[in-house]
């Protein structure tokens, strides 16, 4: 029996394993898997060579909980240990075989570790790690034992077969992992894709026999294999279909709703990186969509945060990514900056944009039909990303309330006559609430005005980045000034009433308003309305905008323009001659225009109905 010290740099390393190197504790059972593929990996690499003796056999790997005795056991059929390289690979921390693998069979095979440290995961939830071995090579089988300090022990062990058990007996503190379902759970999470067979015991399956009136239901035990080891995203496109894709969306998000559509990742030059991203249907609420895309590293899993290597408004797609160029830190728990990072967050920016593009170009119909999902994660990309934006241009579209969609360019075209003001700018109208607009659309078409629709969340925002980067360009909101003046020519119209009536009609309406209005008389078609409210549209905007961010819209003034149309019969013959009847006619007017707007509420809503 051999009894040493394991070789390390700090007699502390074991503590600063535990309690630094993680961050999470839970990572020792991704670590120990993943070591376990590396084994398994190894060894189809070296049978494919002919340097291994005999078959190869049955490889999967085993995971098995004993809850009695309190541990944990990983299982291989890989290349496993002789006594050497056990001095070498566990009494040396740090000082990883995989490094010495990679070298030699670099274009042969992935491996997963880089850093040696994995196995001493372990002792983050164990007290005393056995490790049983028997080398493929034929050399006698080794055990080793160490109780989470540098003192270890090894000598012969009993083992026959090929391979290695990794035994963790389980500390006090960590004795929830000794539940199946928190096992199951953690498999999961970080082991559901790896490239090799991981089985955790058994699964109760219920199958149909027999059809109609004689089907029975009869339940039979299975294997319990945990993971699927040749995921979708390892796949050439050409050999998938869209139900493949579809299929596949549904394991990695049960219960989902299906995607529009998706984008497979392959390439190997200049970084090896391979995935698939599913554009899925997006509402007003960006928030809750987020970090749904899983980067894996080798098909092992690493993160949902993939904020590093992915630009913001991409993290609104869901998928995978998988790349062993992607520079992690040490414990595998989160990346590293690096310049391969740039290359490849600009290539899956590239290959987003030219999907959607290609999609347009192929099937408009289609695109058009899902604008209101791709629309606002088009946008918040224009928004958020220079490169993209560039792209993204081409197939950015405009919905106007007829339903007809228009690029950005089109759109420039179609009113380039009916909507160029006196400045030389073309106004884009739009309402933000087609029902609750209807009237208010409904006067600026008699106008000869066409209205787009903009009722996303994200719009103000990309309006006003339209706005600056097209030279000429503005968009006002239906409700911000009357019909007749959204595009603002050179025509004028003289108003029926005198200079005296005008004044008597101003008080009146002065009077009624509520307080913030101003009351502005305009000498309008007699077709306009007769009292009519408009809004800022650079105030609203801004109290918009602060909204967004979570600032108090109060702090803005909540001001609106109360026109009265001097032009109307009402105000020219029924208002002026009223009377005693003329506060009581002016108030209903201002009310109704106050309805019009969703503006008249509570008591003064109350008062109103009962009136009329």
């Amino acid at each position: 029996m051999q009894q040493g010290k394991i070789s390390v740099q700090s007699e502390n390393i074991f503590p600063i394993i535990k309690q630094f190197l993680y961050s999470d504790q839970e990572i020792f059972l991704r670590e120990l898997v993943a070591n376990a593929v590396d084994a398994t990996t190894k060894l189809l690499t070296y049978a494919k060579k002919g340097e291994v003796a005999g078959e190869v056999g049955d490889t999967r790997i085993q995971i098995s909980v004993d809850k009695e005795n309190k541990t944990i056991t990983i299982a291989d059929k890989g290349i496993g240990m002789t006594e050497e390289e056990v001095n070498k690979y566990l009494n040396q921390v740090a000082f990883s075989s995989a490094a010495e693998f990679l070298e030699q069979y670099k274009d042969e095979a992935n491996v997963i570790g880089h850093f040696g440290l994995g196995f001493y995961s372990a002792f983050m939830v164990a007290d005393r790690v056995e490790v049983h071995t028997k080398s493929y090579k034929g050399d006698a089988a080794v055990t080793w034992s160490c109780e989470g300090d540098p003192e270890y022990t090894m000598g012969a062990s009993e083992k026959a077969d090929r391979g290695t058990d990794i035994i963790l007996h389980v500390s006090e503190d960590a004795v929830d992992y000794l539940e199946d379902l928190k096992i199951q759970g953690l498999l999961d999470k970080y082991c559901k894709f790896l490239p090799v067979e991981i089985q955790f015991g058994t699964r109760t399956e219920t199958e149909t026999i027999g059809e109609g009136e004689d089907a029975k239901t009869e339940e039979k035990q299975v294997d319990n294999v945990v993971n699927n080891p040749a995921p979708l995203w390892k796949k050439q496109p050409a050999d998938l279909t869209d139900e493949d894709y579809l299929a596949f969306y549904q394991e990695l998000y049960p219960h989902s709703a299906p995607p529009l559509f998706w984008i497979h990742l392959n390439i190997d030059y200049p970084f090896d990186l391979t995935g698939v991203l599913y554009f899925p249907k997006l509402t007003n609420s960006l928030e809750v969509q987020k970090n749904k895309i899983q980067l894996y590293c080798n098909q092992v899993f690493v993160t949902d945060d993939v904020s590093a290597i992915v630009p913001e408004f991409l993290t609104l797609l869901h998928g995978v990514i998988d790349s062993p160029d992607i520079p992690l830190n040490v414990s595998r728990s989160y990346l590293q900056a690096d310049k391969n990072v740039k290359k490849i967050t600009g290539y899956i920016t590239k290959k987003v944009a030219d999907k959607l593009v290609d999609i347009f170009k192929n099937d408009r119909k289609d695109y058009e039909s899902k604008w209101d999902s791709i629309g606002p994660f088009v946008k918040y990309g224009m928004l958020t990303e220079e490169k993209f934006y560039d792209r993204a241009e081409k197939c950015a579209l405009l919905e106007n309330v007829d339903g007809e969609f228009f690029t950005l360019e089109e759109y420039q075209e179609k009113i380039k006559e009916t909507q160029t003001d006196k400045h030389d700018r073309k106004v884009v109208v739009y309402s933000n609430n087609v029902e609750e607009q209807d009237s208010l659309i409904a006067a600026a078409k008699a106008e000869g005005l066409d209205v787009v629709v903009s009722n996303n969340v994200i719009d103000n925002h990309w309006m006003q980045q339209l706005e600056q980067k097209i030279q000429n360009l503005t968009f006002v909101r239906v409700d911000s000034d009357t019909a007749d003046n959204l595009v603002q020519k050179d025509v004028e119209r003289e108003s029926v009433l005198n200079e005296e009536q005008q004044e008597s009609v101003k008080a009146l309406f002065t009077a009624a308003a509520q307080a913030g209005a101003t009351v502005e008389l305009k000498p309008l078609s007699v077709d306009a309305a007769p009292v009519q409210i408009t809004k800022s549209e650079f105030l609203r905007r801004m109290m918009e905008m602060q909204a967004m961010q979570g600032m108090d819209g109060n702090s803005m003034p909540k001001s609106y323009n109360l026109i009265v149309n001097t032009n109307h019969p009402i105000i020219v013959d029924k208002l002026i001659n009223a009377g005693e009847g003329q506060a009581e006619m002016t108030k209903h007017l201002t009310s109704l225009a106050l309805l019009n707007h969703g503006m008249l509420k509570g008591s003064q809503l109350t008062e109103f109905i009962n009136k009329s």
